[in-house]
């Protein structure tokens, strides 16, 4: 987490101006996960997850102020996680009463095709994410359990959902539709929506930024390359494609998931291994990727088996890296040209063996990393190809709380430009609706200081 100068603790909300701060909020089946965050200056102020919810060894960690509380107690549900959130608040600090807290910002995975922006949250809302819950049966749920919540707790303060989905709604119906027979996937929403969009928009933002140059004039592709991992391209800071699909399991090799597979896997292993769908549902998502290859899908691990000359480790990793290059070499055919490709997430940030070793042998295309530039460690975006290359590749760590906190700050002030009310009290009338399907350009974040990267979904 990125802390506040030493000079600047005794009042850390003194440069946030008219907005405050906004509580970025995460819910997931058995965690919370929080960030207090500028809008303006762009640091973290606190940030804190509570894990292990309904069992009876909770972990509670809140960071301030360069300072770490940890405890292990029971936390029985979402209910009393947050309770426990806003009081660590109060016992350590800093009081939200103190920090002004403009809008309470929270990360939904799924909006399928009735998002494709953020949206203020009312009680119809909130039942159209349940709804989602068939496209995300893990995370949509949890997610409205966590605004929930929160609207109760916390029913004064304007509560925005901002979807993982909506950055991916521009996607073109050539990129976004399959060649399934039409009536079916219209009836059940069978469709590619693409998933950590947040990043995907922050990270185009920023790289237009850092270069000085205009987001409609760059040509990216982005790699998201976490646990989690997807790839996109993005033309004018409008996406064109992404490598996820209906659900995140598509596309890129990832630490527990298959990615791309022969959808005929499925009735292989249905018929001849006798397996059901709960069965293949957990073989792909968590007993694959990586791990399934190799057994271990933290790469610093994986590295290490490699220079012991474990086999199996050496060919996940490259099974992983050939991967990479198809779809950049697929983003150069949709894009025409890319200008930028650009690292993102725990591994894309950290991993200087992989940046190097994904664009090894595309030098004839104008794509190469500097040794020497590859190998700094730094939490700044940053340019590591070569002066002589015609596509630039970056490093840009990714801020989605930040990128959250931006997104809400923008729809309340839009909506209280426009006169409309921000806060809907749990159990609002039916009269009291939001408007979800208007269409909304992907703006730039500011540029500022930037708290630390979520280490991925």
């Amino acid at each position: 987490m990125t802390v506040l100068p030493e000079h600047e603790r005794s009042n850390p909300y003194s440069a946030y101006g008219a907005h405050g701060s906004v509580l970025v909020m995460n819910s997931g089946s058995s965690s919370l996960k929080y960030q207090l965050v500028n809008p303006v200056g762009g640091e973290a102020i606190a940030a804190g997850t509570i894990e292990r919810i309904g069992e009876s060894n909770g972990v509670i960690k809140h960071r301030f102020a360069g300072n770490t509380t940890t405890r292990e107690e029971p936390v029985a549900d979402h209910a009393e996680a947050l309770r426990i959130a806003l009081s660590l608040f109060d016992e350590v600090g800093p009081r939200l009463a103190d920090a002004n807290v403009y809008a309470v910002g929270h990360r939904v995975v799924h909006g399928g095709a009735q998002f494709s922006r953020p949206v203020l949250v009312n009680d119809e809302v909130e039942q159209q994410i349940l709804d989602l819950a068939p496209l995300a049966p893990l995370h949509n749920p949890a997610n409205v359990t966590g605004i929930s919540v929160a609207r109760e707790l916390l029913p004064d303060v304007p509560h925005v959902a901002v979807f993982d989905t909506a950055f991916f709604s521009s996607l073109p119906e050539a990129a976004s539709t399959y060649a399934l027979e039409k009536e079916t996937a219209k009836k059940y929403g069978v469709r590619r929506y693409g998933f950590h969009g947040t990043s995907h928009h922050y990270v185009s933002g920023k790289v237009a930024r850092v270069l000085g140059r205009r987001l409609q004039d760059l040509n990216i592709i982005v790699l998201h390359l976490g646990n989690g991992a997807s790839a996109s391209a993005v033309r004018g800071g409008v996406a064109v494609d992404t490598s996820m699909g209906l659900t995140p399991l598509e596309g890129l090799v990832m630490g527990t998931r298959t990615g791309d597979i022969d959808p005929a896997v499925v009735f292989h292993l249905a018929r001849n291994a006798n397996m059901s769908i709960d069965e293949l549902d957990d073989l792909f998502n968590k007993r694959s990727g990586i791990k399934g290859l190799a057994g271990e899908n933290d790469f610093r691990a994986l590295h290490d088996l490699i220079a012991a000359g474990n086999e199996d480790a050496k060919l996940a990793l490259d099974v992983y890296l050939h991967r990479l290059r198809k779809y950049i070499g697929a983003y150069m055919a949709v894009l025409g040209r890319i200008d930028v490709i650009a690292f993102t997430a725990g591994v894309g940030e950290n991993d200087d063996i992989v940046r190097a070793q994904v664009v090894e042998g595309l030098a004839g295309l104008g794509i190469a990393v500097d040794p020497e530039r590859n190998a700094v460690r730094s939490k700044e975006p940053r340019v590591i190809s070569p002066d002589w290359t015609s596509t630039l590749v970056m490093v840009v760590p990714t801020m989605e709380e930040l990128a959250i906190a931006r997104l809400s700050v923008e729809i309340v002030e839009e909506t209280e430009k426009a006169g409309k009310p921000v806060t809907f009290p749990p159990a609002a009338s039916a009269g009291s609706t939001s408007e979800p399907s208007a269409p909304a350009a992907q703006p730039e974040s500011a540029a500022q200081p930037e708290p630390e990267a979520s280490q991925e979904s």
